[in-house]
């Protein structure tokens, strides 16, 4: 699979959990939530799709 297909495939599984909330009266506030991103921040943790490192801060502070 193309990361294009990935992605279109990713796009409808959503589309189908938010439609599925919905009918349960249940919903998401948009803008609470990131969307599409390669890279995000969790914990003082950068997760990527091929790696998952600590912030740097987080590792100078230990070393230290």
């Amino acid at each position: 699979m193309v990361e294009t297909e990935i992605e279109e495939e990713h796009d409808k599984i959503i589309e189908k959990v938010l439609r599925r909330l919905e009918e349960n009266n249940l919903y998401v506030k948009p803008e609470k939530y990131t969307w599409k991103v390669r890279k995000i921040e969790f914990l003082g943790v950068v997760i990527e799709p091929n790696s998952i490192e600590m912030k740097k801060e987080k590792v100078d502070k230990v070393l230290s």
